[in-house]
């Protein structure tokens, strides 16, 4: 949730990528190395147009980091109240659609990530 909140007070970045350097942190050292993005970049930006209602805009910035987006979005409350109850609220899923879920957000990502570069210019 905290992530969530975090990029909320972003300013998404008009190129689709980024909008973590408004953190202070660095350009994405393998976009200067290597001369395209890589999977990871978009995500901060695309979190950032997720919580501002832009689901296409965030999409189109990094498919993986809406998926987190919505992932954290869902399970976060769920998350919270489980803690402040000291246990798992309601019936708890079988660990194995954590890997099911976590699983197809590598590969959007990476799916997402081949065609930026097969596709961008």
């Amino acid at each position: 949730m905290g992530l969530l909140a975090t990029a909320a007070m972003l300013e998404p970045d008009p190129q689709g990528f980024g909008t973590h350097q408004q953190l202070g942190l660095p350009a994405c050292s393998f976009k200067v190395f290597v001369g395209f993005r890589c999977p990871s970049c978009g995500m901060t930006t695309s979190w950032s147009l997720f919580t501002k209602g832009r689901i296409f805009d965030s999409l189109a910035a990094n498919a993986g980091g809406a998926l987190l987006a919505l992932s954290s979005l869902l399970i976060g409350p769920w998350a919270l109240l489980s803690a402040m109850i000291g246990r798992p609220w309601g019936k708890v899923a079988h660990e194995w659609w954590l890997v099911g879920i976590s699983t197809v957000i590598l590969l959007v990502t990476m799916i997402d990530w081949m065609a930026r570069i097969l596709f961008e210019k």
